[in-house]
């Protein structure tokens, strides 16, 4: 028995990474290949960003990217918000929407990280039922040194929210009736939480320290629904921006459903497009997409994949897509 405990110790030694990644029989000669500085380090990795599938879901598309997704095979899922319509304080019309999104979210092979957007997050009682389902509005993690913020641009005093959900009721109700272009007029058109939202102070604090514990972190993603970074007057990113200001860092939001990309503090600020939601003709860049980054020596390359591209070894677009449109104009 003591003779055959070494042979076994032997036999398990590993193998040396080049045998274990790559093996061949032709010698030392000329070979068909290029070279075998393989893409395989080990602190790489790659994670997917899905877009507005609310504010005007269109049916189906928000499937059809879970499966393309799982063919992607990333190690997690992100998400920048609107991920219900909302817009209710409705509980049992919540627990379906909520249901819904859930179900269908669950055929991801992949984890998947929830964000709230303005329609997920409309008022005092959805905050409630996020809580309840989901925990905190904002938080943070990190995956292999890089660092992840998610944070809640919905983030306003309850008297305020209240504000701007009644003031949101009441523009809905024109758009829906039969004078849809005096929505401009309304006074929810003119509140610049419309468009940018804010950040609280104590949500700020939360990132501080965060950020303040995290110094040597490769790479640091902030990911939000609305550009907070927009915002003017306060509660906006100013305060984390300048502490991030010698790190690096990516900013990447939604809620306008149309792609672009900004440079700031030389950085890349980058508004997704959408992943079902509703399309607007006159925005440039309004299309279906998935977002694929991928983290390499501590650096990210971003690819953003347009849902009509994303074939499956069939050649046709997974579950049905391609009776759909994802680029509607």
């Amino acid at each position: 028995m003591l003779l055959f405990v070494p042979l076994i110790i032997l036999g398990c030694q590993p193998a040396t990474e080049k045998e274990s990644v790559f093996d061949h029989d032709l010698g030392n000669g000329p070979t068909p290949w290029s070279g075998t500085a393989f893409d395989d380090q080990s602190n790489q990795f790659t994670f997917a960003i899905i877009t507005d599938l609310n504010g005007g879901e269109r049916e189906r598309i928000f499937s059809v990217a879970v499966e393309q997704i799982n063919l992607l095979r990333p190690e997690f899922v992100l998400s920048v918000g609107d991920l219900i319509d909302g817009g209710t304080e409705d509980k049992d019309q919540l627990q379906k929407e909520w249901d819904s999104f859930d179900q269908r979210a669950s055929k991801l092979t992949a984890p998947f990280f929830h964000l709230g957007g303005n329609h997920d997050l409309t008022n005092v009682a959805m905050r409630e039922f996020w809580a309840n389902r989901y925990g905190p509005r904002y938080y943070h993690f990190k995956y292999k040194n890089v660092l992840f913020l998610m944070m809640d641009s919905e983030d306003y005093s309850e008297e305020r929210m209240h504000e701007i959900y009644t003031a949101r009721a009441e523009a809905i109700e024109i758009l829906d009736g039969d004078q849809p272009e005096r929505f401009p007029e309304t006074e929810y058109y003119a509140m610049s939480e419309r468009r940018t939202g804010e950040i609280g102070d104590a949500q700020n604090a939360y990132f501080e320290k965060v950020l303040a514990e995290n110094t040597d972190v490769d790479w640091t993603f902030v990911l939000m629904h609305k550009p907070v970074w927009m915002r003017e007057g306060g509660n906006n990113l100013e305060k984390l921006e300048g502490v991030l200001a010698n790190q690096p860092y990516t900013v990447i939001n939604g809620h306008f459903h149309a792609y672009s990309h900004t440079k700031r503090n030389n950085r890349d600020y980058i508004i997704l497009g959408t992943t079902g939601g509703s399309q607007n003709p006159a925005f440039e860049g309004a299309f279906d997409h998935i977002t694929l980054v991928t983290m390499k020596n501590g650096k990210p390359s971003i690819a953003n994949l347009k849902m009509e591209g994303i074939l499956n070894e069939t050649g046709k677009v997974p579950a049905g897509g391609d009776t759909l449109k994802f680029d509607r104009f």
